[in-house]
């Protein structure tokens, strides 16, 4: 699992408490720290390339970039495929 545009993916860390001992005022024992890994915030989006879609893994940070870069008028590094809704589907009526 990595982002296909940056490489980004699972690294490797350790956790630790940091609450005192029972006592309170000082640690009765050292605060355990265990072997954990972080994942990458990936979402699965579809992209065009060479004129086809293509279903991807982006993570958040880029997926955030590349609106930007369309918001400010900007070429993204990658194209979007924009999800078209059918206008009868998606009418909604409201009751006054």
């Amino acid at each position: 699992m990595v982002c296909y545009h940056c490489g980004k993916g699972v690294v490797m860390g350790r956790t630790h408490t940091h609450h005192r001992g029972v006592a309170g005022g000082r640690w009765k024992k050292r605060a355990p720290k265990v072997q954990r890994a972080f994942h990458p915030n990936l979402q699965v989006t579809n992209i065009v390339i060479d004129g086809k879609e293509k279903r991807v893994k982006l993570c958040t940070k880029c997926l955030k970039r590349i609106k930007k870069d369309i918001r400010d008028g900007k070429k993204p590094f990658v194209t979007l495929v924009l999800n078209t809704v059918d206008k009868s589907k998606a009418a909604i009526t409201v009751n006054n």
